[in-house]
């Protein structure tokens, strides 16, 4: 199957900025993370994501993709055939001749430094009524937390860490390379502590060195009044644990809102159709209406026609980013009754003779020519 280009991966366009992408990844690697999206093939997308990100956040890897496409992320690339070709270069790939001109991996940076941990999202499903008013819920979730038994340093208790040997703390070491230009030298990572900077001689028997644990984490989140589907929140420290004493990463937090039977609802706002037979809308009546609040009186006035709507101050949802409390709507519907008795028949027929219209024997057409007449009779008024 032809892979997709790294670009569409991402959803940005050829000309995105680097923050761009960074922000498109971070967006798509939590909502496919396999710990978090348990659907089928979210780890498949996952893993194309962070492929996509790895190379379009390398300027040298995606000035290659740009020119050259996949065949750029070919560990090959550059051996000879295709793109640079062979010319003597040796089968390092596209970006190793970057790395042999110009040191790669040079940058100057502490690896023992603290670095925040990664975020996590969860999603949270609400009844349309939980999401109007709110409430307080718990959620559990598994996570990668700072080890207990050696408080994340990964030696053995009673043990800890010591400066490498090899790159003395540096993280990377120097390395010599023969190219065309002649010998280079050049920076990679040490094979001993692995960009660290410390070894473990004796590993925590717990993370077997790792300093961290996957375990079972447990959080109360207050659902604020007034949420809508696809609202979120974050809950600072509740991500995964920081890497060298780092602070945890964030927990965003989704709320997924279940459609109500009876309301629709916008922002704020609430709306609700009611139905009404014709006597009700002809001579008028005080109903009762269902709202998220509870049933309130409503006066239908005489003469009310269907489409009619009428508005329920402070009946809606709280507003979620402000004060106060929306509308509900109600949108009058009319109902036109199927079957009517001989009786009933024999009424409308008057009625309809006291409104100066003739009316055929037809039990299928009697009801609608009396609501012309009644139109009309509105209207002459």
């Amino acid at each position: 199957m032809a892979k997709r280009d790294l670009y569409e991966v991402l959803g940005v366009s050829k000309g995105a900025s680097d923050e761009e992408i960074k922000k498109a990844y971070r967006k798509l690697s939590k909502k496919f993370h396999p710990d978090i999206n348990k659907e089928a093939g979210a780890e498949d997308k996952f893993k194309e994501v962070a492929e996509a990100y790895e190379v379009l956040s390398s300027a040298d890897k995606r000035a290659a993709y740009d020119q050259y496409g996949h065949a750029s992320t070919d560990p090959n690339f550059g051996a000879g055939g295709g793109g640079y070709g062979g010319g003597g270069f040796g089968g390092g790939g596209f970006e190793d001749i970057f790395e042999s001109f110009f040191g790669g991996g040079g940058r100057s940076q502490n690896p023992n430094a603290p670095r925040q941990g990664e975020d996590l999202q969860y999603s949270v499903n609400l009844e349309f009524e939980e999401a109007i008013f709110g409430k307080e819920t718990t959620i559990s979730y598994n996570r990668e937390e700072e080890c207990k038994t050696c408080h994340g340093d990964g030696a053995k208790p009673g043990t800890h860490p010591v400066t490498c040997s090899k790159c003395h703390g540096t993280g990377s070491l120097n390395v010599e390379r023969n190219t065309p230009l002649g010998r280079v030298m050049t920076r990679q990572t040490c094979d001993v502590c692995h960009g660290t900077g410390q070894e473990i001689k004796e590993p925590c028997p717990t993370c077997y060195g790792s300093g961290h644990t996957k375990d079972k984490h447990t959080v109360k989140v207050t659902v604020p009044a007034g949420v809508e589907d696809g609202n979120q929140m974050r809950l600072n420290g509740q991500g995964e644990a920081g890497k060298n004493g780092g602070p945890y990463g964030d927990l965003y937090v989704v709320f997924r809102v279940k459609a109500s039977n009876q309301f629709e609802r916008n922002g704020s706002e609430i709306y609700y159709e009611l139905p009404i037979n014709f006597v009700q809308a002809s001579l008028g009546d005080e109903v009762e209406v269902p709202t998220v609040h509870g049933k309130v009186k409503l006066k239908i006035p005489a003469g009310t026609q269907t489409g009619t709507n009428f508005r329920l101050r402070g009946k809606g949802a709280p507003k979620l980013r402000g004060t106060g409390t929306g509308d509900q709507h109600v949108k009058i519907k009319l109902i036109t009754p199927k079957n009517l008795s001989k009786e009933q028949m024999e009424l409308l027929r008057q009625f309809a003779k006291a409104s100066g219209m003739e009316v055929e024997e037809q039990d299928g057409s009697i009801f609608d020519k009396v609501k012309d007449a009644f139109k009309a009779d509105k209207k002459k008024k």
